[in-house]
């Protein structure tokens, strides 16, 4: 990634975001950065990283030498200098975008965080429950004590204490949740600045297209009358019509340009799919293509349809004909990333013919069916029972939280009055299936 690619990106990020080597020479920034340490951007292009931190320029070079060494997020601490003279302690998260080789140095991407806003947003959680924990242990003690005063309340003693500790399981339940809906905000922002970023340029280039081939065959109908009103031009002109090859050219003209317009246009519907994936401008509740919802999803996991042996993971779409549902599609779509994300997963060692196969139909004319399944080494009965129990994950630290299926079950039963269901026989493959209401405002006020 170059500076000038960088800060194209990082132009639609609110977070400070600067690109940096591991010889800590600043290559780019974004405007948050200069608003931490009160500079303008432009003078910032004269500063090295050393200049903006106090730490001293031995401890800055080991942690960029971690950070250029390490395949993950590194997490460590700065400390800028603001122009007025105050520092400002943050943490930073820094990872190799651009690994060092013999003819480039490394390129690190740093991301700033002020510490003290982070640390007094989580201290202020932790109060909060450990506020409810004091609270359920005062009640505790008060219930125990009035056991011993009469026997008859204790029965009730039990079921209040009972109710209070799922209470505690439910808002941190919740707060996981939220989470993760968060992420996946952050995601379709991401995705919707992107693609809006991309639409005006290709916008104008196929806007234009036709303009410039009109343009060129007006161009080609004046040479052709040249030549026949001057049969035999200058010798400087046959030597340029001789290196020009016009014969090839004026054939291949068309194919060359109708080729351009089909490269723009087929970027211009990933735009529109990327688009239809983040709804960012969309009411909650509407009538959806259930089918865009899963192509825009296959469209934004394109990059990670590849197994760890190098084979392409295959996706068969077998579509029914389905009418339009009312449903909330960005949940929608945040279940269809979550179960075929972990179908994917699920192939990543699979030694051939690596498959995902979504299915849709309709039931009757009130529910339709879809259904994502894998040919992997599939689910044992035992893991099956728990598979949609919050923080229950199979994958290491670090890469599940096990919020994934619960939240997707949340989302169909829960909140659209459907079912959700997985299937593993004995012989390996693992079957999600998924029945929705076509209807969410009808089956809400038959429940």
């Amino acid at each position: 990634m170059t500076p000038e690619q960088f800060l194209q990106l990082a132009r639609v990020l609110p977070e400070p975001l600067m690109l940096v080597n591991h010889e800590s020479e600043l290559l780019a920034t974004n405007q948050a950065v200069a608003e931490m340490v009160g500079l303008h951007r432009r003078d910032l292009q004269k500063k090295q990283l050393v200049d903006l931190i106090a730490e001293s320029p031995e401890e800055l070079k080991q942690y960029l030498k971690t950070c250029s060494t390490s395949r993950a997020m590194v997490v460590g601490t700065l400390t800028l200098r603001h122009s007025d003279g105050n520092t400002l302690i943050c943490r930073s998260q820094g990872a190799v975008i651009q690994p060092a080789t013999p003819e480039s140095a490394a390129l690190i991407l740093l991301r700033l965080e002020n510490k003290a806003a982070a640390n007094s947003n989580f201290t202020l959680l932790n109060k909060k429950i450990n506020e409810l924990s004091q609270e359920i242990q005062h009640r505790q003690q008060v219930e125990a004590d009035l056991a011993k005063i009469n026997e008859e309340l204790e029965h009730r003693v039990e079921e209040r204490t009972t109710a209070l500790q799922a209470t505690l399981k439910e808002l941190q339940l919740t707060q996981s949740q939220l989470i993760q809906a968060e992420k996946m905000s952050g995601l379709c922002q991401i995705v919707a600045g992107m693609a809006h970023e991309i639409n005006n340029p290709i916008s104008f280039i196929l806007g234009n297209i036709n303009y410039a081939q009109e343009y060129t065959h007006n161009l080609l109908q004046l040479v052709a009358v040249y030549q026949k009103y001057l049969p035999h031009p200058p010798l400087e002109i046959e030597e340029i019509l001789e290196s020009t090859d016009l014969d090839f050219l004026i054939p291949d003209l068309d194919k060359v340009f109708a080729s351009m317009k089909v490269g723009a246009e087929r970027i211009q519907g990933i735009i529109k799919t990327l688009r239809n994936f983040a709804r960012l401008d969309e009411a909650s509740v509407k009538q959806v293509d259930v089918h865009e919802g899963i192509d825009s999803t296959l469209v934004v996991l394109n990059h990670q349809l590849q197994t760890q042996g190098g084979l392409k993971i295959q996706v068969m779409k077998n579509y029914g004909e389905l009418p339009q549902i009312t449903c909330s599609p960005d949940q929608l779509n945040q279940v269809f990333m979550n179960i075929i994300s972990n179908a994917i997963d699920a192939l990543e060692c699979c030694q051939e013919s690596p498959t995902i196969t979504i299915q849709t139909e309709l039931i009757n004319h009130d529910w339709i069916e879809i259904s994502i399944a894998d040919n992997g080494v599939g689910i044992s009965e035992k893991i099956q029972s728990k598979l949609f129990d919050p923080f229950f994950t199979t994958k290491p630290v670090g890469k599940g939280t096990g919020l994934g299926l619960s939240i997707s079950y949340q989302i169909i039963v829960k909140k659209h009055g459907g079912k959700l269901n997985c299937y593993s026989p004995p012989s390996g493959g693992a079957k999600f299936v998924m029945q929705i209401p076509v209807n969410l405002i009808k089956n809400i006020k038959n429940d």
